[in-house]
């Protein structure tokens, strides 16, 4: 909601930004919707990765399109940093990132102003087939697949992110 909020203060006669679930459908038509940054993958219920998908293209126009930007699955655990510390403003952030239960699993310990603090997060490690499988399921046509931000060919191994547009 924060984040909604700044964007906001950049909203114009056809750009807006809302706080919306998304499982849910939206009862407007977009021409575009854009998961960016791993924001995908992040629910309890599995399920609830495939509803996503269904409300995506239920809230598309009949042009429309969507963008999922999704990590690389395989180049991530390939490159994964079991533990480090990293200092801000004079904090230690103690990281731990491990693979379990089909989920890549960060923890984050730090202290601060004496007061301890633990936070974990998983997001499931979602595979390029793992997405076909899922959009073939709703009969999701995927137009196209990159493996980055300047929109170079995805490969498997080497990737970082699994970039896909779909109707």
């Amino acid at each position: 909601e924060n984040s909604i909020q700044e964007a906001k203060n950049y909203e114009n006669e056809k750009l807006h930004f809302k706080v919306h679930d998304m499982r849910m459908p939206f009862e407007e038509k977009f021409d575009a919707i854009f998961n960016l940054f791993t924001s995908f993958g992040y629910f309890d219920d599995d399920n609830d990765n495939f509803t996503t998908l269904n409300a995506m293209k239920d809230s598309l126009t009949e042009y429309g399109f969507a963008v999922i930007d999704f990590m690389n699955v395989h180049h991530v655990i390939k490159n994964l940093i079991p533990k480090e510390t990293k200092s801000v403003d004079g904090i230690d952030f103690h990281i731990k990132r491990y693979v379990f239960d089909n989920h890549i699993c960060k923890e984050i310990d730090f202290e601060d102003q004496g007061t301890k603090f633990h936070f974990t997060e998983k997001v499931k490690a979602l595979t390029l087939n793992d997405f076909e499988t899922m959009m073939e399921q709703a009969e999701i046509y995927l137009l196209d697949i990159f493996g980055d931000y300047k929109l170079k060919k995805f490969h498997k191994m080497e990737s970082e992110r699994l970039i896909m547009i779909f109707k």
